[in-house]
């Protein structure tokens, strides 16, 4: 397994006085009784839907593995991203700070990387690193004694001699992860590397391998027997595009479901639905052999909703790439045998920022000092307990100051609809939920939308006209929110 490469020790050591906390605490812990503490798994799904999986309504994917997750968990079906763009979501869910307050709207690009002209407005500049002076979970986890590892994608640092390969200044090894690999394992990102053998379409009923798993695993086997607890982040390639698997008879399978005139590629996008849900099963098997599932907090989520071209986001508007609900409602699952009530499911919300100061309830580990947090500790709503009014009325905040698609604008859809299967145009835009009520904000025009998604989970009709007061309030609690985080917001061109 990877360990921090060479020249990066010494950035490594430029950090300890940010973690002497942590590690103090650390100490007392293994004092504790280690068994009180829960093992910590994440997985983190890439581009998957809130209706990609049968346990969430799908009527197309086959996903056993995840679907029993569920009934031995608990299903929320209102959980959040937060963020519709990969890094974004995935600096929240490491830090339980905001991508407003890091800074952190949109994937990370390259130092030259120009935001496209001809826009009304001009954008921020494009995010490259996450910052090592944020304490991620790793730095949480690790310095209150659990053995850490990270493993799959990363992509919250610049990307090293290739896409998404990992920074060697900047990965989980910088980041508070002990180990940890890249590997891609079978998703295509792989493709280029891999030998003629592994090419090839494979036998039926086969998955083909998964070197990615079989890291993650090596990790579950190598811990079973430590005196601390483990916390693994396997973080999934798939269902990102490319859109292409080996596996051409689970294509054939799901081209057999599609209506007529579908496009054939959802087909192969059931096919990788499926494969990722081959690949939690096989993590679950092996929490099973190694007797660890018991006491085992298990997280699983997507870091934001599917590609408008193959996920089925409906009833909910919208996709990847925006703040309708189709973008950052996502599957949350949450399994912890003894603690989370079975089979239940809540309709409560919460988001991505939370993951970190609930893993620290759980865990009993110590939140960083002097660091403002955006994320709550909604460890109560999973074990089934009433939160309280605070809670339950807070502001849920997504903050997306930029135009997409970056090519081909123009030609996108001009309306973000339903279940359209194309990608819309997507222009700066923040919402904010509170309670049933969500405004959404677009900075070209000023404009808002109002809707209550209790009886409007589709946000079709537009209440801002007829519920002015409330648009206003929501308006300006959005702004306060934005303004407390030092948003970047886009702007008039000056030129």
């Amino acid at each position: 397994m990877s360990r921090l490469p060479p020249g990066a020790a010494a950035l490594k050591r430029s950090r300890v006085r940010k973690l002497l906390p942590l590690l103090a605490w650390a100490t007392a812990a293994f004092a504790a009784d280690s068994a009180s503490r829960p093992n910590v798994v994440v997985i983190v799904a890439d581009d998957l839907g809130w209706r990609d999986l049968r346990c969430y309504g799908s009527a197309w994917h086959d996903t056993p593995h995840l679907d029993r997750l569920a009934r031995e968990g608990m299903r929320f079906t209102h959980g959040y991203a937060a963020a519709p763009i990969c890094s974004a979501s995935r600096v929240a869910l490491l830090t339980g700070r905001s991508p407003a307050r890091l800074g952190f709207e949109f994937v990370t690009k390259e130092p030259t990387a120009k935001p496209p002209a001809g826009h009304p407005l001009r954008v921020p500049p494009y995010p490259l690193n996450l910052a090592l002076e944020e304490t991620t979970l790793g730095e949480l986890l690790g310095g209150a004694g659990y053995a850490t590892g990270y493993f799959g994608k990363w992509h919250v640092s610049q990307h090293h001699n290739g896409y998404l390969n990992w920074s060697p200044t900047h990965s989980p090894l910088q980041q508070g992860y002990a180990e940890g690999e890249q590997e891609f394992g079978s998703h295509a990102y792989g493709d280029a590397t891999r030998p003629a053998s592994e090419k090839g379409p494979l036998p039926r009923g086969d998955y083909g391998p998964d070197a990615l798993t079989d890291k993650a695993i090596a990790f579950l086997r190598a811990h079973r027997a430590d005196t601390r607890p483990f916390y693994l982040h396997l973080s999934h390639y798939y269902v990102h595009t490319p859109i292409r698997t080996r596996a051409a008879w689970l294509v054939e399978k799901y081209a057999a479901r599609l209506p007529a005139g579908a496009d054939p590629r959802r087909a192969v996008y059931g096919a990788m639905v499926e494969i990722l849900d081959h690949l939690v099963g096989r993590v679950l098997t092996t929490l099973d052999e190694l007797g660890l599932a018991r006491n085992t907090l298990a997280v699983f989520t997507s870091d934001n909703g599917g590609h408008p071209e193959f996920a089925a986001n409906g009833p909910l508007r919208g996709s990847k790439w925006n703040v309708y609900e189709g973008g950052v409602r996502v599957p949350w699952v949450v399994r912890w045998p003894g603690r989370v009530r079975a089979g239940a499911t809540s309709d409560v919300p919460f988001i991505g920022t939370d993951l970190l100061p609930t893993l620290a309830a759980a865990t009993g580990a110590a939140l960083p000092r002097d660091v403002t947090l955006d994320g709550r500790n909604v460890l109560p709503l999973w074990l089934g307990q009433r939160l309280d009014k605070a809670d339950t009325e807070r502001a849920l905040v997504w903050h997306f100051p930029y135009y997409h698609p970056e090519t081909g604008f123009a030609k996108a859809r001009a309306a973000i609809g339903v279940d359209d299967f194309a990608v819309s145009q997507t222009r700066p835009q923040s919402a904010l939920r509170v309670g049933d009520w969500k405004l959404v904000h677009f900075y070209e025009g000023n404009r808002d939308e109002l809707y209550r998604l209790s009886t409007d989970p589709s946000e079709q009709t537009d209440l801002a006209a007829q519920e002015p007061a409330k648009a206003r309030e929501l308006r300006a609690r959005l702004e306060r929110e934005l303004r407390a985080a030092g948003a970047r917001l886009p702007q008039r061109h000056t030129e």
